[in-house]
Parts: structure tokens; sequence; C-alpha cells
């Protein structure tokens, strides 16, 4: 309770402070002007000054002045500081006041058993003061007690944030504030309801809050500030949320940190007037010897929760994990690091870190190198000339042409200009292959098939996508398979040239199955003329009774012939079955899109869905419904493939 005794010595105090306090009054076009006047008046720099906004100032339509700003300012702290600042200098630090950093004075008021208690706060950066109506006026909204109306003005002018008394009532508790909680969502939340005070009751402090929450269950998860508002401004007659409980959170598993990219399918491939420009590709990523290739960091413990009524929540402490290694590549002593063994190429095939090394010819594969076979990512700067071979391990890269020759790689293909295989040239990769263009070539890929100028008159064996970009990225000709989709600017030509396009299964499965399917053909035939033979054998035999030794001999080679080509068949018809409930099975649809023209000539396979084109199409997608080939808006593909495009 404030006795009158410190009443009187702190108004005493303020009154000191008035008469010691050294006040000027200056004016200026902007708050700036105003305050750089004090500052030269005070001798102090504007970030020990404090200062009260008098009045605002104003400009007219025209933006010229039409009344200043009057400002009182005053030396910060109890006394004045005169005399020279070392810190003082002309940079006034304007920059510091923003607009959404003013703050007007407020004012608050609380009723407490002690008397009515008014508190005042301070104006900040430039914002306006609270006034006595304003206090009167809040006052008057919570009390009709007399009040004391020179304390008002007192703590109105001073506005220090302290709570003083400015009025006494008659105090009874019974109409205190009534407070009610509601724990909710598990114990995790709290919402406190408070009903207003009656007559000659009082609002809450915080520490009757506290303790009614306490008293109910709430023990954990307090909203200090929200309380601390509560008690400048009491929220009545709606429900606050007060506390909220503490989710667990579970440890994070340890993982592997890698050193280097794991995923060579994103390649951006620029274009400059419609041709791809590899030099900044950097696919094949090399590591020295002692390189640290990955970490482990290590798994998080838990933070466990705790609900509003204190109870713990448990949390679960992360798992464990292990480096993976494969060839030339070894783990430190405790196994959170791998480090490269030799210099090479690092790759990850099947979770496993490798470091395999890369062989280079620098010039083109001819009679001078041979045919090259490599267990390891080989690098060609020049061509692959006509006849020779090229199989690796890992990729091939190869900076210049390929000819009539034999691509092989268990992992990317990358050829910088362009595949001219003259009917006979082959190229098989287990990844992803990109290329300027295929020409008269037989291709299978194990991913994507990514392409500039377009595909000629070749065959194509994607398991992923066929795409097709650049200003001539058009498919003319020749048979192209894909698992999921294929996607060009555009598909067959005017000449109408045969060009087939089957997507929606696997495509080695299905060539696979073609294959068969000509085999089996094969067979049957040479079974047919057997049969012919054993027909004129056997009648030979029936009307001369018995054989010459030689057409013996030629009879029984002709049975046996003809035991193994049904035991073949056989064979044939079992896989062929086993491949047909596997295409069956596969849940991939496909798609076939052309952003700009389909001729007619075009062969569309979507599954067991089949078109002919016979009329151009314009922007479409292909796609199956129901067994049937339905043609659709163009649908641009989500390849794994980002090809962009340099002005």
């Amino acid at each position: 309770m404030v006795k009158m005794s410190q009443l009187r010595s702190y108004m005493r105090q303020r009154l000191d402070e008035d008469k010691t306090r050294r006040f000027v009054h200056v004016s200026g076009d902007t708050l700036q002007d105003a305050l750089r006047e004090a500052s030269i008046e005070l001798s102090l720099p504007i970030k020990k000054i404090e200062y009260e906004v008098l009045e605002k100032g104003a400009k007219n339509v025209l933006g010229k002045t039409r009344k200043p700003f009057l400002v009182m300012a005053y030396p910060m702290g109890q006394g004045a500081e005169t005399g020279d600042d070392s810190s003082f200098d002309s940079d006034f630090g304007f920059d510091s006041l923003e607009p959404e950093t003013v703050r007007d004075g407020r004012v608050f008021v609380r009723l407490t058993p002690d008397g009515v208690m008014l508190k005042v706060t301070a104006p900040d950066r430039g914002g306006v003061r609270a006034t006595e109506r304003m206090a009167i006026e809040r006052i008057v909204a919570r009390t009709d007690t007399t009040v004391d109306t020179s304390m008002v003005a007192k703590v109105v002018k001073h506005a220090d944030g302290e709570y003083v008394r400015v009025g006494r009532y008659d105090y009874n508790p019974a109409y205190d504030a009534v407070l009610s909680v509601e724990i909710t969502d598990a114990e995790m939340k709290a919402w406190l309801t408070a009903l207003p005070p009656g007559k000659g009751g009082s609002d809450p402090d915080r520490d009757t809050l506290v303790t009614f929450l306490e008293s109910n269950g709430v023990v954990s998860g307090l909203n200090e500030d929200l309380l601390a508002q509560f008690v400048d401004e009491p929220m009545y007659k709606e429900p606050v949320l007060v506390a909220e409980g503490e989710k667990p959170e579970n440890g994070r598993d340890a993982r592997v940190v890698y050193n280097f990219e794991t995923d060579s399918s994103t390649v951006h491939l620029k274009e400059t007037d419609g041709k791809v420009d590899f030099k900044e590709l950097n696919l094949v990523q090399n590591v020295v010897e002692g390189q640290v290739l990955a970490k482990k960091s290590p798994p998080e413990r838990g933070k466990p929760g705790r609900t509003v009524t204190g109870k713990l929540l448990p949390a679960r402490d992360g798992g464990q994990t292990t480096i993976q290694i494969g060839k030339n590549v070894r783990l430190s002593d405790d196994g959170s690091a791998a480090y490269a063994e030799i210099n090479g190429q690092v790759t990850l095939l099947a979770g496993k870190i490798n470091v395999e090394p890369v062989y280079v010819i620098n010039g083109n594969v001819n009679l001078k190198t041979g045919n090259v076979l490599f267990l390891g990512t080989v690098l060609v700067k020049g061509n692959v000339d006509d006849g020779f071979s090229v199989k690796a391990a890992g990729n091939i890269e190869i900076m210049g042409n390929v000819g009539k020759s034999a691509l092989d790689a268990e992992g990317d293909i990358i050829v910088h200009q362009g595949i001219a295989g003259k009917n006979s040239g082959t190229v098989r990769c287990g990844k992803n292959l990109w290329s300027r263009f295929i020409e008269n070539a037989s291709v299978q890929a194990g991913g994507v098939v990514a392409v500039s100028d377009g595909i000629m008159n070749s065959e194509v064996d994607a398991n992923k996508k066929v795409v097709c970009r650049g200003k001539r990225a058009s498919i003319v000709g020749g048979h192209i398979r894909a698992s999921e989709e294929i996607d060009a600017k555009a598909l067959g030509s005017t000449a109408g040239v045969e060009t087939i396009l089957e997507v929606g299964y696997d495509p080695e499965r299905k060539k696979r199955f073609d294959d068969l399917s000509v085999r089996k053909e094969e067979l049957l035939k040479s079974q047919e003329e057997i049969d012919r033979n054993l027909g004129t054998l056997e009648n030979l035999k029936r009307n001369k009774g018995n054989l010459t030794k030689e057409k013996l001999e030629h009879l029984i080679a002709e049975q046996k012939h003809k035991q193994e080509i049904l035991r073949e068949i056989k064979k044939i018809d079992s896989e062929m079955q086993e491949i047909q409930e596997y295409l069956s099975q596969l849940k991939t649809h496909g798609r076939i899109s052309a952003s700009g023209t389909v001729f007619p000539g075009v062969k569309i396979h979507i599954k067991d869905a089949a078109l002919e084109v016979r009329n151009e199409f314009k922007a479409v997608t292909f796609i199956s419904e129901a067994n049937t080939v339905r043609v659709t808006k163009y649908v641009e593909t989500e390849t794994d493939v980002e090809v962009t495009r340099r002005s």
C-alpha cells in the first residue's frame, strides 16, 4: 500500500528533478532540424537527449512548411550533462528515426485494494505525449470515484511508466474480478477467462493470476508477456491463451553428408542459337587421394516436451547410420568419415561411395589407340572414328563426334557433338545419354535420352524418357521406345516418313519380347520345313519298305532337330508369357507430346492402345484412356534433365 509519506517523497523528488533539469524549446521545419538545434544548444549528441513533441509540424499542398515542429528537449538522465563530449560528432543518426518505430505515450488505469492506480508512458521516436484529458477519460471509464487531478497532472507530466495512486475508493474484495481457466488440447493449452470486477472490486495483478493458474493445475508454459499485458490492459469476457505446452521433439537420425553431387541426372544444358554448350557441364567429379568424400553427423538427442499441467512428454533419440563404401574408398577408425584412396572420379552406386579412375584420351579413338576397354570413366577429347568401340565401367564423355562405332557404359554417356551411326552404330548406357543429335544409330539407355537437335531414322530405347529440346528438336523416322514419356518439338515430317513411337512399358522387356517373337517365327518356319522333309522320308519308307543308310541318318537327324526346335519354342513361349504378365502389371501409363507439329505417318503406341496419325496436330499430348489413344492439349514434360537457353 502506498503511504502518504511515500507519495510526498515521490512528489518532492520529481519537483527537485524539474528544478535541476535544463529544458530548451526549439523549432524546425522537420523533427530532425529541431533536434539538431537542441543538440547544438545543449552541447550534447542527439543520442543523449530526451525530447517531447509539443506541436507537430505541417506542410501545405506544395510541400512548403506551413507550421514548424515545436520540441522541448532536455539532457537524458537525472541531471544535465554539459561540456564537450568526445562522442559528439556531426552524424546525428537520423536513420534510426523510422516511421514504424514511432510510439505515442499511453495511459493505463488499474483498480487495486490500495486505490486507483495510474501509469503513463513516455512517447518514443517522435510520438505524441499522453495528455491529462486522456488520463481522466480512462479513469472515468473505470470508476466514478473522485481522484486527485493535480496528482494525475504530475503523473502525466513525468510519464515514467510507474503506477502511482491518484485516488481511493471503498474496496470490497467480494466484487473482485472473477477468474476461470479451461485446459484443452490434451493439456497443451490453458485459456483464462476473466469477468470484470463489480463496484468496489479490483483488477487482478500478476501474482493473483499466477497463483490462480497454479492452484488450477497450470504450472508450465506460462506466457509472461501476455500476463504483463493482462495486468495493464485486462481482457475481460473473452478467453485468453495464457499457457501453451511444449511439444516433444524427436532427435534427428545420424545422416551421411556427401561432399559431392550424388544425382548425376540433373544436368543444365545451356543453348545458344539452338546449339548446346557443354563447356560448363562438369559431369566428371574428380577427387584426389586423401580427400574427404563424406562425413557422418551424429544422432541428436530428443527434446522432451511438457504439458501446461507439468506432465513430461518423452521424445525419441535419433538413430545411428553407417557410411557405405565401395572400391578405392576407406573409412576413418571411428567410421565417421570416408576418404578417397586414389585420384579419380567419385560416384555413388547402389548407395556405396566409389572412386573410379579416369582414362583421358587426348585425341581421337582410332588406329593409334585401338578399341578402348576401361574399368572406370573414359574422357575422349576428340572423335570416335568408324569401326572402333569404347567400353567403360563408369561414364563416357566424348568432346567430338561418334561415327559408326560402339559405345557401352555402365554410367552416363555424353557426346558433345552428335552420333552418326550410319545404320550400324550402337550406343548403350546404364544411366542417361546426352547428345546434340542421333542419326541412323541404335541407342539403349537405362535412364533419360536428351537431345537438342533431333533424332533421325534411329532405334532408341529409354527406360525413362526421350526428350528433344531445341530449334530443330524433331523425331523423324525410326522406332522410339520409352517407359514414361516421349517429348519433342516435332514428330514425323511433311514427307510422311513412318515414325513409330511407343511408351507405357519397359522398353528392354518389350524389345526382348519382340526379339523372341521374331525368333519364334523363324523356328516355326524351320519346323514347317522339317515336317515337310520328314513327311517325304516317311512316304519314301512306306513305299520302299526301308531307307538307305544315308537317308535313315538324315531322318534321325531331322527328328532330333525337330525336338530341339520344339524345346526352344516351349522355352520362348514361357519367357514371352512371363514378359507379358510383367508388362501388364506396370503402372506407368506413358504419354507422347509435341510442342510443335505431329505429321501424318507417325504411329502412336501407348501400352495396348494404338493410333496412326492421318492428319496434322499442333501442340498436343497423346495419352491412353480405356485402351484408346486420346489427343489432349500439350503438356510439357517434367524431365529430370533441365534445358536452359542463354540469350
